[in-house]
Parts: structure tokens; sequence; C-alpha cells
């Protein structure tokens, strides 16, 4: 192997960051042929290939993941050079990117943020979204951690690690004008107005063993994966939902939503979930080894 192209490494992290050529070109202002042969280059210098095409997106192979962890700590120290030549001062700031399901509890995320801040001076960055995205992001090394409602996924040949994080009590809510049903709960939830998350959902499969039990059949009005359209058409009355008392504490406070009832065992767990990384973020570490919010 040949020294080092910087400029090479450069465009390989602009093209892994942007995730196609096309975008990466556009942003150094490169014709695509050009930046493609300069990857060529760098591939072939390197010896390994750094992407695989996969339905027609560029996907990190994993010596990329290795080569694009190094190159991400390289270009840090580089900008915190200058700083220290130009007699700027610099904080030596950690960086923490967090993914979570937008149907984890906001005050989960926030707790975790805190934990993160009590550890070390840190900037941090949430991403909100479905779990194959997030999944495909921490795999390739653009998230450090995902707060998932499910532990890592078996079946893939990426190395990935999940710890416990909180299991928290599934409660079924909905608008005042259903209070009454509390009178005879459970029973009074027979044929009672329901919005479900989706199929996919592990709080769907709680849900429906938890009525199995009873015998009872709810009236299902609506399915949804997003908890916020759930949230808003609990609001209206539509129907009751299933969901964690702590995401929607501030709602049963100000009388918006009533508690029914709760699902005794049945539970929602949080995983935090990490990928193997050759350098290991500290405060992402920290949060794997040390911290649970039960």
């Amino acid at each position: 192997m040949h020294n080092l192209n910087y400029h090479h490494l450069f465009y390989f992290k602009v093209i892994a960051t942007e995730g196609s050529i096309s975008k990466a070109a556009q942003k150094l202002r490169l014709g695509q042929p050009t930046l493609s042969m300069q990857l060529k280059q760098f591939e072939d210098n390197l010896g390994h290939a750094l992407f695989e095409r996969r339905n027609r997106t560029l996907v990190l192979t994993e010596m990329g993941r290795l080569v694009l962890g190094y190159a991400n700590e390289i270009f840090r120290l580089g900008e915190e050079m200058i700083d220290a030549v130009n007699d700027r001062p610099t904080t030596k700031k950690m960086k923490l990117q967090i993914g979570a399901l937008d149907s984890v509890p906001k005050s989960v995320i926030q707790e975790c943020m805190r934990k993160a801040y009590e550890f070390g001076d840190c900037s941090i960055t949430v991403l909100e979204g479905e779990g194959s995205d997030l999944m495909n992001e921490l795999v390739n090394h653009r998230l450090d951690l995902v707060i998932s409602n499910a532990s890592a996924p078996s079946l893939t040949t990426e190395k990935l690690f999940a710890k416990s994080l909180a299991k928290l009590q599934l409660v079924i809510v909905g608008h005042p004008k259903f209070k009454n049903l509390k009178e005879l709960f459970p029973k009074s939830l027979n044929q009672a107005p329901f919005i479900y998350p989706t199929s996919h959902s592990r709080v769907r499969h709680e849900i429906e063993h938890f009525f199995e039990q009873l015998h009872c059949e709810p009236n299902v009005v609506a399915e949804t994966q997003d908890t916020s359209l759930m949230k808003s058409l609990a609001l209206e009355g539509r129907g009751l939902m299933v969901i964690t008392e702590m995401a929607v504490r501030s709602s049963l406070e100000k009388g918006e939503l009533v508690k029914i009832g709760d699902l005794g065992s049945h539970m929602e767990e949080l995983w935090l979930i990490s990928a193997q990384r050759k350098i290991q973020n500290p405060v992402a570490n920290h949060l794997m080894k040390d911290v649970t919010l039960d």
C-alpha cells in the first residue's frame, strides 16, 4: 500500500456521509466521473472495496465502516489542530448521535441526554425515524446509538449490541368521555373503540395477547404506526389507545386524557443498541455500560 492520500480520504468521507456519489459530487463541486475515479483509486490503494451497491444505493462494507471511523477521527483532529495553531479556544466537546423510534417517550430520550451530559461536555444530535432506517444509519456509523422497543436484529451479519434500558407499564387511555369504562374494567373494554398500532409493532402483540387472555374483542377503528397521530385521534375522542403512561403523562395531568386501566404484566421494553466500532464513542460507551432507567 502507498502513502495515504488525504484528498481521497476526504472524498470517501463525503461520499459515505452523503450516501451517494451524485450528492457528494454536488457538495464537492466535482463531476461524478471524476469523483468515481478518485474513489476507485482510493479503494485500489487500500486493496479493499469500501462500498457495495444494494438496490441502486451505496452501502459501506465492513472495511468501509472501519475506514470511515478513522476518517471521522482524523478530520476532527485536523479541525482541532487548526484551532490550536490559530490560538482559537477548543472545548474538545464530544459528539453523540442518537436515533430513536418516534414511539419512544420523549422523557426517555431526555433522560439519556441528561446522563450523557453528566458524563462529560458533549453535543447531542437526536434523529427520530423508523426502525429499519435507524438501524441502517447505526451500522453505517452515522449514529452512535439507537433507542428502540425491540432488541438488536438477529438476522444480520452486523455485530450489534443491545441492553435493556427500561420496562414501562402499558396503560389504556382515552378522552374523558370514556371515563365510565373504568367502573367495570377490563370487561368494559369489549367492543370499545380502539386505535391500534400497526402489526409490526411489539406493543400491538402485547395488546392482542392481553385481549386474548380476557376473551374480549375490541372494536378497532384505526391503525397507525405514527404515535403522534394515534394520540391526536385519542384526544379527539375517536377511540382508546394503549401506550406507556410516561408518554402521555402531560395529557393525563391536564385532564385531556384519562387512564382507564393498565395491562398488568404486559410492558413495553426499551433497548439501547450500538454497533461494533474500532473507535468507540466514549459517551455512547458509558451509556451502554452504566445507564439504565428502571
